[in-house]
């Protein structure tokens, strides 16, 4: 969907924020009802066969709590029991969401992936190449800056070599074989009355 090489926009802490309010609330909320909505998000982003078995498990169990309130009659002790285990499982659900989001979040940021707002590198042809990892901004950071080599000291009356010419990034050749194509492929099309047109 965004192009080979490309990496989908990130999230802003603020849409974070949101999405785990809401998720939390669902579970809660809906006494219970919707307790599997923050169990599946978990599955999701996790990927994990025990997120998967909970919030699978959770839906039948809310639905058999809401079943036994439903059909047995208001004084008998076993509502009071199916309400609150679906309660409790509402709870349970938004309180485990909120716990393994948050610590999702902060694996992916500590594992090399970047900041929500942390910087793109473009470089030609709309590739964009990975950002650097993650770093923080109040640990200083020690560059080794890279000394120039010393010029070699000459003899006397001995004529200095020219110095070394730098080679061409590779970049800039892989840019010129390209153009050269290019122009291979419109020379032979100009000469072609027909030309593909």
């Amino acid at each position: 969907m965004y192009g080979h090489g490309a990496v989908p926009p990130a999230r802003s802490s603020g849409t974070v924020i949101t999405l785990r309010v809401l998720f939390a609330a669902a579970g809660f909320l809906s006494c219970g009802l919707l307790a599997c909505a923050p169990l599946f998000r978990i599955a999701f982003l996790r990927g994990r066969s025990v997120d998967w078995v909970l919030s699978w498990a959770s839906l039948p169990l809310s639905i058999a709590c809401f079943a036994v309130v439903g059909s047995l009659p208001e004084s008998d002790p076993m509502t009071d029991v199916a309400m609150s285990l679906v309660l409790l499982l509402g709870l349970f659900s938004s309180v485990y969401f909120l716990v393994m989001d948050i610590r999702v979040h902060q694996q992916r940021r500590f594992a090399g992936h970047p900041p929500p707002q942390g910087p793109t590198v473009h470089t030609g042809y709309g590739y964009p190449q990975p950002t650097p990892p993650y770093t923080s901004t109040l640990l200083p950071q020690p560059q080794p800056q890279p000394q120039p080599p010393a010029p070699p000291v000459a003899a006397p009356g001995a004529v200095p070599p020219p110095p070394p010419q730098r080679p061409a990034p590779a970049r800039i050749d892989q840019v010129r074989a390209e153009l050269d194509e290019l122009s291979d492929y419109l020379r032979k099309h100009d000469g072609n009355p027909e030309g593909g047109r």
